[in-house]
């Protein structure tokens, strides 16, 4: 007896779009936390700062730039919100005015994706019988459900991550030795930056090896410019 195939789901593959959201704020803020944090610390470092000046730096520093992160991540993402909200209420003023209009419209987006008049037409309208503004918001605008704007879960985690990415220059200084300092904090941060990258790439399904190699090098640019920039004004001083 012929066993009948298990039916294969259509959606088996995992997507990671949906987590587009709140990794950005992630990444962005612990990418942000050590760079910022450490480049600080290495600039009051070379100008000759002792280890007092140096902590109170970057723990002033760590505070102001986990929230002006929140701040920003927030407004940014509110405002994101409220443009795609207003998008929402025009599509729906037009299809309550011009239903034929809103139909041909559909029906022309679908010709140019390469269907026939004859299926684009059915197509149109029986997505607009199913789900006429939801198709419109998809098809038309772009809009989906899949990632919506959380402005306070990106002001959050931005947050929380510049705070954590910022406490590995911040314990570096605090425990190495005040002449090692500049070295072992620039090494702990290219090795956070890489890690970070690397984390953030495979949350993503990016490839890590490229993601990690672009944020350490911009690390190395950051720091040998507020270096360069510490060591000038502590000679000037």
């Amino acid at each position: 007896m012929t066993e009948t195939p298990t039916p294969i789901s259509a959606h088996t593959e995992p997507h990671l779009s949906g987590r587009a959201g709140w990794l950005r704020a992630a990444v962005m803020g612990a990418n942000d936390g050590i760079l910022s944090t450490a480049s600080l610390i290495v600039g009051v470092a070379a100008g000759g700062g002792d280890r007092v000046e140096i902590l109170l730096a970057g723990i002033a520093g760590m505070v102001a730039g986990a929230m002006s992160m929140a701040a920003g991540e927030y407004v940014s993402v509110s405002s994101q919100a409220d443009v795609e909200r207003a998008d929402i209420a025009r599509e729906r003023r037009e299809l309550a005015k011009n239903p034929a209009g809103e139909l041909r419209e559909l029906e022309s987006i679908y010709e140019a994706r390469g269907l026939s008049p004859e299926l684009a037409a059915d197509v149109a309208r029986e997505l607009t019988e199913a789900d006429a503004l939801g198709t419109h918001l998809r098809d038309e605008i772009g809009l989906t459900d899949l990632a919506p704007p959380k402005p306070l879960q990106a002001a959050l985690v931005s947050a929380l991550t510049f705070g954590l990415g910022a406490s590995v220059p911040l314990l570096m200084s605090a425990l190495s030795p005040l002449e090692m300092l500049l070295p072992v904090v620039a090494a702990a941060t290219l090795l956070a930056l890489a890690t970070l990258g690397a984390l953030g790439a495979k949350a993503g399904g990016a490839p890590k090896l490229k993601a990690a190699g672009r944020v350490v090098l911009w690390g190395v640019l950051a720091m040998a410019a507020t270096s360069a920039i510490g060591a000038l004004v502590g000679q000037a001083l």
